[in-house]
């Protein structure tokens, strides 16, 4: 496979044309380079657009009370609707089949303070459930969980940066904070992918919320997330189901649009999947065309390179050289060339793309990549291609008599 005196003519053929080999070097080198740039720069497109479905879980659905604006029932306009403890129980035993987790919200801000220091944070009164709806992740300790609610604790899960705030670089597990005019014990410390102002919340249990406003049992809102399994039909179904249901609880009229308000990311989230589907086509597309320009732009130059040594091939097979082997010359000339470009502009490109990520976000381009495989499958296709595009002009002048090829000028 190795042929030590074909290697020598390659490198001193390369030598001796240094800016034809330049030139087809540098065109599968950019080939490959604005791939990778473009590719990425779609994918981080991609991220920026799908990063507003980070704060909360994919399947959540927001249930907020309102004001009527129709009269109904005997009841006036203008009414105020209040969401309370058993509205939850109520959504547990006639929404099993829709639902996955529950949690209600209470928000509050407070002066809450730590020894020497204190600032006003927002609390929110929450139950289990509240950790999958906002998808928080734990750093330390552990959540609020069913025997806070249940025997009204005076337990607390803060924020990273609320830690960070009061504790400084001491631990807060165990640790007791005064939120308001009431001491609690920190259990835990959380951090959340939808940034500082997540980060900078308290979350409480809500029965020790209401005990401490005067045992009452009202709430701000009721979150919750639907079984994934259901998809985006089965999310608008419960969403009519849940209207329906409090509408004619709460007695409002059926036409209100008012009076209950329900958020439900799903068709947001159908709706950036299928942009996020038609973005990467068109990347797919942009990078295909990139590829194939730098196909057109090797095979011209090998086209080139080969009628420019016509006269040379003439000789050599008048010296006794097999067509065969004057394929082997071009075709192993021209792999070369195009792998070692390829993957110079391969690590010029994953080099560029990870240095210039952090000062695109303001373009609303976030953390701009492309992975591995698909780089390196885009490199060894141009090497293909170049190999097909060194062959066929190979293939044809090797098959011309030397006298014709000593002729050609």
């Amino acid at each position: 496979m190795f042929n030590r005196d074909r290697w020598r003519e390659i490198f001193e053929t390369i030598s001796k044309n240094k800016l034809r080999t330049f030139l087809s070097g540098f065109t599968v080198a950019l080939g490959i380079f604005i791939f990778i740039i473009l590719f990425g720069l779609g994918n981080g497109l991609k991220n920026t657009f799908q990063e507003f479905f980070l704060d909360d879980a994919g399947n959540a659905i927001f249930l907020y009370p309102g004001k009527t604006s129709k009269p109904y029932k005997g009841y006036k306009a203008n009414r105020r609707i209040e969401f309370k403890n058993d509205d939850l129980k109520d959504i547990e035993e006639n929404f099993s089949f829709f639902l996955e987790y529950l949690s209600p919200r209470i928000d509050r801000s407070a002066s809450t303070s730590y020894k020497n220091e204190s600032n006003s944070y927002s609390t929110r009164a929450i139950s289990p459930g509240h950790q999958y709806v906002e998808k928080t992740i734990l750093m330390k300790g552990r959540y609020i969980n069913q025997s806070d609610i249940n025997e009204k604790k005076k337990t607390a899960v803060i924020g990273r940066l609320v830690a960070k705030d009061l504790f400084k670089t001491e631990s807060p597990i165990g640790k007791y904070i005064n939120i308001g005019s009431t001491a609690f014990k920190v259990v835990g410390v959380f951090q959340d992918d939808g940034g500082d102002r997540e980060e900078r919340n308290i979350y409480i249990p809500f029965t020790t919320r209401q005990l401490i406003e005067k045992g009452n049992d009202k709430l701000n809102q009721i979150v919750m997330t639907y079984r994934k399994e259901l998809g985006h039909a089965g999310a608008m179904a419960f969403e009519t189901a849940l209207k329906k249901y409090f509408k004619e609880k709460k007695s409002i009229d059926p036409t209100d649009p008012n009076g209950i308000y329900i958020a439900n990311p799903a068709d947001d989230l159908k709706q950036s999947q299928q942009f996020a589907i038609v973005l990467q086509y068109i990347v797919s597309f942009v990078g295909l065309g990139t590829l194939i320009a730098g196909i057109i732009g090797i095979s011209n130059i090998m086209v080139f390179v080969v009628k420019e040594r016509t006269k040379e091939l003439g000789i050599r097979k008048a010296l006794g050289a097999t067509p065969k082997s004057v394929i082997q010359m071009i075709l192993q000339e021209s792999v070369f060339i195009t792998t070692i470009s390829g993957y110079v502009g391969l690590f010029f490109g994953v080099i560029v793309l990870e240095n210039i990520g952090l000062k695109l976000e303001d373009y609303f381009i976030k953390n701009p990549y492309i992975d591995l495989g698909t780089s390196i499958a885009a490199t060894i296709t141009l090497i293909v291609f170049g190999g097909i595009a060194g062959y066929i002009p190979a293939k044809r002048a090797s098959s011309i008599k030397p006298i014709v090829a000593l002729r050609d000028e």
